[in-house]
């Protein structure tokens, strides 16, 4: 499955309960994170972006969207803006570089699930809404720029106020979330 739809992977977090940028951490034979879910990715979507606070930080070649607003938060809300300000596309689909095991499968459904009514389609899991994993529409462009304006960065209440279909996942392996060293060594043992 190769889908024109963009696909932004974000890598401009702070990281603080690593204790290290997780994005930088080797990973699989990859000399970084990033550049696994880079190449891993380009095989499911046409075009893959790295959303970040500067590409500095970066030694490979790819397609970066640098935020636009600089500030001292650490949160997404800046990479949205930009992206879809650089894109200037209808919609783009966003994963979290510290996601490594979201499959073809994952992504296939959420994109199905997708109507023209939609603002966004989220995964779900019993964990609760993963919003770094889902398709964003351009009708929220708005919704960011406010969202920064009011320095206000909470995705879920985002997403519980606009029209998102959650699409429900029981792979909890798939959505394991590398925050922790503990979380990390997990995942080197599973790719």
């Amino acid at each position: 499955m190769i889908t024109s739809t963009p696909c932004i992977i974000f890598a401009g977090g702070k990281s603080s309960r690593m204790g290290a940028d997780k994005a930088l951490l080797p990973f699989s034979s990859f000399k970084t994170l990033t550049e696994f879910q880079y190449h891993r990715l380009k095989k499911i979507f046409q075009n893959v972006y790295i959303s970040c606070k500067t590409r500095d930080k970066f030694d490979f070649e790819a397609d970066f969207i640098e935020d636009s607003v600089q500030t001292d938060v650490f949160a997404p809300t800046a990479g949205f803006i930009a992206a879809f300000s650089a894109l200037q596309t209808e919609k783009i689909f966003v994963l979290s570089v510290d996601t490594p095991f979201i499959n073809a499968d994952i992504i296939k459904k959420i994109l199905e699930a997708d109507t023209e009514n939609s603002d966004a389609v989220v995964a779900k899991t019993e964990e609760g809404m993963q919003p770094l994993c889902g398709l964003y529409h351009a009708s929220l462009v708005d919704s960011f720029e406010q969202m920064q304006a009011n320095n206000n960065h909470k995705l879920g209440y985002l997403l519980k106020n606009s029209r998102t279909t959650f699409v429900f996942f029981e792979a909890h392996e798939a959505f394991l979330n590398l925050n922790h060293p503990h979380e990390y060594k997990k995942a080197l043992t599973l790719v």
